[in-house]
């Protein structure tokens, strides 16, 4: 197999649990009557079609943290869940290739994770004191906000997981030295079911065994990590490639959280080596788009309500109706912004904003923006669009 996917077209994916149309839009902290992390709910007004293509002109979100209008700061644990992958023969075995093991260690990249942007302090133009690149990215959307509101991430490593591929659900590429790997392509279908466990007590997934463990929790925004892992769609590999998701693992409630129902937030993102993709994708792009996603749509928008968005066009070519911040740019000329951090060049991903979704002419965003941190990537939103872009 060819050693980069310079031609490649990445992209994150929404992977959606089950719907729970609730109607409780209004609640002003948050969806109401689950076990989850802090979050607020707000709403906007604008003409667009819904998922069906009927008109509407009332949209309601949900935002990761407490209310900008509140101030002070909020502190979300951030386990951090590396995942090495194990490629297996047909039969179940280790598989080797030139005397080697076929096995791809995630936790040579957590500690360059830790360093990053995304859990370490960066000066940005929305905060008066260094902070983190999400928080940047929702101070310079809620300029309402007091000038001491953050949402930070705390981070934590937790137990190395692993998951085990048999062949045929996977192709890889090695290094130049003959050890595994360069990066590994796995069929979309294949990861997520040995991803997720099948049942609450299932500990045999990386989710599972860490939420089983304890060291994920329904308070928490986790992230599984994995090394230059990129997935692909209809059992093609040149259907690819998907470099992370974020979602949540729904489990049902117990007497000791009042029965209600348990959403552990989480996401999978790929480290990404230099010079596999284009478009200066590389190290923490895809963690950063799949958190940014999250603080603006923790609930991947599963009720059918919040975070459902006008249907929208981007200079991209996606057409989606969700609040996703990150598909708008993703592909796009600067979608990544460097960050020089303790010697190291960092290629966070911009985000489009709340406003551009909202169809604002002008923006109300920090200095009339529509991106951040990059303000130059996005100039406008896009024109309202029937369902489906017709």
């Amino acid at each position: 197999m060819a050693g980069d996917l310079s031609n490649a077209h990445t992209h994150s994916s929404v992977i959606t649990p089950h719907a729970h149309l609730n109607g409780q839009a209004h609640a002003r902290f948050g969806i109401p009557n689950i076990d989850s992390l802090v979050n607020f709910n707000g709403h906007y007004f604008v003409d667009g079609f819904d998922s069906n293509g009927n008109p509407n002109r009332h949209w309601y979100f949900n935002t990761v943290g407490n209310p900008p209008q509140l101030g002070g700061t909020t502190s979300i644990n951030a386990p951090i869940v590396p995942v090495s992958l194990d490629l297996r023969n047909f039969d179940g075995s280790p598989r080797f290739v030139g005397g080697r093991r076929l096995y791809s260690d995630a936790t040579k990249f957590v500690a360059a994770t830790l360093a990053s942007p995304v859990f370490q302090n960066s000066t940005y133009s929305s905060s008066g004191v260094p902070t983190q690149f999400s928080d940047a990215i929702q101070r310079a959307e809620y300029q309402q906000a007091k000038s001491d509101w953050h949402t930070l991430l705390a981070p934590s490593v937790k137990t190395p997981r692993v998951m085990t591929l048999i062949r045929g659900t996977y192709r890889f590429a090695l290094n130049g030295d003959g050890t595994c790997c360069r990066y590994v392509l796995i069929d979309i279908g294949t990861f997520i079911n040995a991803l997720f466990p099948a049942v609450a007590s299932d500990t045999t997934t990386p989710v599972g065994a860490a939420e089983n463990a304890g060291e994920v929790t329904t308070k928490d925004m986790s992230t599984f990590l994995f090394p230059n892992a990129f997935l692909y769609f209809n059992g093609d590999p040149n259907q690819c490639c998907v470099i992370g998701f974020h979602s949540y693992d729904f489990e049902p409630g117990d007497a000791g959280n009042g029965n209600l129902e348990k959403r552990y937030v989480l996401n999978y993102s790929s480290w990404i080596s230099p010079h596999i993709f284009g478009g200066g994708f590389q190290d923490v792009t895809a963690l950063s788009h799949e958190i940014s996603e999250t603080y603006n749509d923790p609930f991947v928008a599963s009720n059918g309500v919040n975070n459902i968005t006008p249907w929208w066009l981007a200079p991209n070519g996606n057409c989606q109706n969700d609040l996703e911040t990150g598909d708008v740019i993703e592909g796009l000329p600067h979608a990544v912004y460097p960050i020089t951090l303790n010697g190291f060049t960092y290629h966070p991903q911009n985000e489009a904003l709340l406003q551009w979704f909202e169809f604002q002419q002008p923006s109300d965003a920090l200095d009339g923006a529509y991106s951040y941190p990059d303000t130059t990537v996005l100039t406008g939103p896009s024109a309202p669009q029937k369902a489906g872009c017709q």
